[in-house]
């Protein structure tokens, strides 16, 4: 499937292009640069929204006014709105169960922004998001492949949102996840300490069956969970083989090192065992961890291929001039694996 369109809002000022250097960015939650929503969201449905719905909103009303006719609107989201979500929880109590604005349910529900979008520009196709944690993008990504396969679609509008909410960054700052000493983005990578930091965006892509020479493909996608190193190495070169490529052939690979010492080696072993060679990527440096980030590796990937200057920070090896095969690889909360092939035709 080709990738015809994309835009990111993200803790970098991606909405208009890159800059020329990586935004640093102070402490442990990285939260997105959002743009203006003039033109894009009407200021009296804005003011009632979360985060992650407008963010959501934004990027899919922006593409879908370039690309107007789609088939069907596929969301990847681990948590939604979840701070709309505690805000009416919390309603509830304070009301006693009484008479209350159902606003913040109605919006913080992981399919809000799918749902809003359908009816903003009246689409009645398949309409669905997908929650699983660390590979809700990558589900969403091979829904939109299985609809292109089985002839059910022509276009397709794919794309992730995450918001930082404060009930879930405190739960995963006690279990570890999270760095206890506040973090610059710009000494990140390297870092000898357990845990992460937060992050949040959204990455909204046209996907089209059919494509030409010169544009972006996704030629496959994979999950996996609980698996051990060599089994993972094992899987990848299967995975490759199953797309007639060799290790040697993958051109770049886009590792989602974050600064956790108990879980980069992953990246780090990889790519040296499996792709010495190739360009060495990261991201998370740039936008955090969150449950959907390969959304915004995605949008990196394909801006790379396109032949866009990436910010200084995010090539942490160089190995080749010409990149036309990229591999993402995405490993979450030390359970679940995640896959992306990415080729230039």
């Amino acid at each position: 499937m080709y990738i015809l369109d994309s835009i990111a809002i993200s803790p970098q000022n991606t909405w208009e292009g890159y800059p020329d250097t990586l935004r640093i960015i102070e402490g442990n939650k990285y939260f997105a640069s959002e743009p203006s929503y003039e033109g894009l969201i009407p200021a009296s449905q804005l003011r009632r929204m979360g985060k992650a719905l407008r963010m959501g909103i934004a990027c899919g009303v922006q593409l879908l006014k370039r690309n107007a006719e789609v088939d069907g609107i596929i969301i990847g989201t681990s948590e939604g709105g979840l701070e709309g979500c505690i805000s009416f929880l919390n309603q509830i109590v304070d009301y006693d169960e009484g008479t209350l604005t159902p606003t913040n349910f109605v919006q913080s529900t992981p399919n809000a922004v799918a749902g809003h979008l359908a009816l903003v520009f009246g689409n009645s196709g398949y309409n669905i998001t997908h929650v699983s944690g660390g590979l809700s993008f990558e589900n969403a990504l091979i829904d939109a492949k299985m609809l292109f396969e089985e002839g059910k679609a022509e276009s397709l509008l794919v794309g992730n949102v995450e918001e930082i909410s404060d009930y879930n960054y405190n739960i995963g700052l006690a279990a570890g996840r999270y760095k206890l000493a506040e973090t610059r983005s710009d000494q990140l990578l390297g870092s000898v300490t357990p845990g992460s930091v937060a992050g949040e965006g959204s990455a909204m892509f046209v996907f089209s069956k059919q494509g030409g020479s010169g544009d972006v493909r996704v030629l496959d996608v994979a999950g996996l969970t609980n698996v051990g190193e060599s089994e993972l190495h094992e899987y990848i070169c299967s995975f490759l083989g199953k797309n007639g490529l060799e290790a040697d052939k993958v051109d770049a690979l886009v590792a989602g090192f974050s600064g956790d010492a108990g879980s980069d080696y992953y990246y780090s072993n990889l790519h040296s065992k499996l792709f010495p060679s190739s360009n060495l990527y990261s991201f998370k440096n740039a936008v955090g961890e969150y449950p959907t980030v390969t959304g915004y590796a995605l949008k990196m990937t394909v801006d790379l291929l396109k032949g866009v200057n990436l910010p200084e920070g995010q090539l942490l090896k160089q190995g080749r001039k010409e990149v036309k095969r990229v591999l993402i690889y995405n490993y979450f909360r030390g359970i679940q694996h995640s896959l992306m092939l990415v080729v230039r035709e």
